[in-house]
C-alpha cells in the first residue's frame, strides 16, 4: 500500500468514476485500475462495484474511507512537518474566512508569533467550503470560518461575531434604497436568510451580486448604489467621504467559528489561539 494509491480510493469516492478520477489526478485510467487493484489486493477485500449508474463502494470500502482519510491527514502533516524551516520547532497553517483576514490577519499573526515565538504561520485566506475539506485532508491546521462543515472527524466552536453594515453612495435612509441599484453581498447561507427576512425584493432583483465584501465595496466605488459590507470596510469608506451608512437599515450578525481536526482539538498550539481569536473578538 502506498499514498498514491489511497489518494486514489478517496478521489473516487468523490468522483464515482475511474475516467473522472483519472482526469483529475493527471493519469490514466488504467493507472487508477491498477492502483485501486493494488489497495484492494493489499486489503484482501473489493473497496468498488462498478455498474451503468457508476462507481460505488463496497461494504468494505466504507469502512476503509475513515481509515483513508486519516492515512491522508497524517502523510500530509508529516510532508509539513519535514518541509517546515529548521528554524522553528513547527509550522502552522491557518485558514482565515476572506471576508475578516485583510483585517484581522496582521493582529493575529503579531498575537500569535508572541505567544509560540517558536513556529512559523502560513495565513491562507479562502471560503468556508474548502478550508473544511483542507483540514479534513490535512492541508490545515486550523480555519476560521463564517460556514463550518459539520464533519465527524471537525471540531467546530463559536469564537465571535462581525457586522455588516448597510452603506449608500446616494442615501442614509432604508426607504430610498431600491432593488434596481442595490449590490448584493450574498456572503454566507446565514446571511443570505436574515437578509432575505429584512430585503427580500433586494436579494431577489439586485442586478450585481458578490461573496467578498471587498470586492462589494470596489462595485460600489465602481457603479455607485448600496449594499451591505462588513463593518470596518463601511467605516473606511464613510470616513472617506464616499458613502453613508443607511443608518434605519437593521445591522446583519454574522458568527465566526472555528475549526479543528477533533486529533487537535485540545492540542496547545490549537488552545492558544483559540484563546487569542476570542479575545480579539471580545468573546468568552
Amino acid at each position: 500500500m502506498n499514498i498514491d494509491q489511497v489518494l486514489t480510493f478517496l478521489d473516487l469516492i468523490e468522483s464515482n468514476s475511474f475516467n473522472a478520477t483519472a482526469e483529475r489526478l493527471g493519469v490514466t485510467q488504467s493507472t487508477v485500475s491498477g492502483r485501486v487493484q493494488s489497495l484492494e489486493a493489499a486489503l484482501g477485500k473489493r473497496l468498488f462495484s462498478r455498474s451503468k449508474a457508476g462507481t460505488r463502494l463496497t461494504v468494505a470500502g466504507a469502512r476503509f474511507a475513515h481509515h483513508a482519510r486519516t492515512l491522508q491527514q497524517e502523510w500530509n502533516e508529516a510532508q509539513r512537518s519535514v518541509q517546515s524551516s529548521d528554524n522553528f520547532t513547527r509550522s502552522l497553517r491557518i485558514g482565515v474566512q476572506m471576508d475578516i483576514a485583510a483585517d484581522a490577519a496582521g493582529r493575529w499573526v503579531q498575537a500569535f508569533r508572541a505567544a509560540m515565538p517558536d513556529a512559523s504561520f502560513y495565513i491562507e485566506p479562502d471560503y468556508s467550503v474548502q478550508m473544511s475539506a483542507d483540514l479534513l485532508a490535512g492541508g490545515l491546521d486550523i480555519g476560521i470560518m463564517f460556514a463550518p462543515r459539520h464533519f465527524p472527524d471537525l471540531h467546530n466552536e463559536r469564537i465571535g461575531d462581525v457586522t455588516y453594515r448597510m452603506v449608500s453612495t446616494l442615501t442614509d435612509r432604508l426607504a430610498e434604497v431600491t432593488p434596481d441599484r442595490y449590490i448584493y453581498g450574498n456572503y454566507t447561507p446565514a446571511f443570505d436568510q436574515t437578509h432575505r427576512r429584512l430585503l427580500p425584493d433586494h436579494a431577489r432583483a439586485a442586478p450585481v451580486a458578490c461573496g467578498q465584501s471587498s470586492v462589494v465595496a470596489t462595485l460600489l466605488s465602481a457603479l455607485g448604489g448600496s449594499a451591505y459590507l462588513l463593518q470596518e470596510t463601511a467605516r473606511d469608506l464613510v470616513a472617506a467621504g464616499r458613502c453613508r451608512i443607511v443608518e434605519d437599515a437593521e445591522p446583519i450578525i454574522q458568527s465566526v467559528y472555528l475549526a479543528v481536526h477533533i486529533r487537535h482539538r485540545h492540542s496547545q498550539p490549537t488552545q492558544k489561539i483559540v484563546r487569542i481569536v476570542r479575545s480579539e473578538f471580545g468573546f468568552s
